[in-house]
């Protein structure tokens, strides 16, 4: 049996939950995160959506997609501020969850076991190919995970890495297309 996301929204209607929607840069996971949370608005439940003060590329207040989709959102310094949300919140969303400090499992098991639906986003990887912040952590505590691929700039296949375009060590590097590209396996390893 097919284990779909209304399966799984049905299931855990009274209880919560964590979603982890994951991939490289450009395969949509904002796109995706704020697919289910306006799905969630339309149902009438309370959402909150929370983003890393530091991802400031787009909106201070607003988690925006590289196709410019957004949803308003609050921007916190870290993790534990987000505990700090209104006591009739039914579902969370967080996006670009890589750039948060290691608490944030923490943080969303305690909300998932107050009952609320937590729905996160962000690079599994960074750009050495290497797991990104608490990622890996949150995708082995949630119930549902979401693997998302962009479209290899060099070969057109599924990507799953993000490859840095220009010359910085920084592990993290705010960017978009000038600084990025999705490949695959095979064309990121070919450099």
């Amino acid at each position: 049996m097919q284990y779909s996301e209304h399966n799984f929204n049905r299931r855990n209607e009274l209880g919560g939950s964590i979603e982890v929607i994951s991939g490289s840069m450009f395969s949509g996971k904002t796109e995706e995160l704020i697919r289910r949370l306006r799905r969630a608005q339309i149902a009438k439940l309370n959402v909150e959506i929370f983003k890393p003060k530091t991802d400031t590329r787009y909106d201070e207040n607003a988690v925006v997609s590289h196709d410019l989709n957004s949803i308003f959102s609050t921007s916190v310094e870290n993790s534990a501020s987000i505990l700090l949300l209104g006591t009739n919140t039914q579902v969370v969303g967080i996006d670009e969850a890589q750039f948060f400090d290691d608490q944030l499992p923490e943080v969303c098991n305690k909300l998932a076991n107050r009952g609320i639906r937590v729905v996160v986003a962000g690079l599994d990887m960074d750009f050495q190919g290497n797991p990104f912040g608490p990622i890996p952590s949150l995708m082995a505590i949630a119930e549902l995970v979401t693997k998302v691929h962009a479209v290899c700039m060099q070969c057109g296949g599924p990507a799953t890495y993000s490859f840095r375009t220009v010359e910085n060590d920084n592990k993290i590097l705010l960017g978009q297309k000038n600084n990025y590209e999705p490949r695959c396996r095979i064309c990121y390893n070919m450099v």
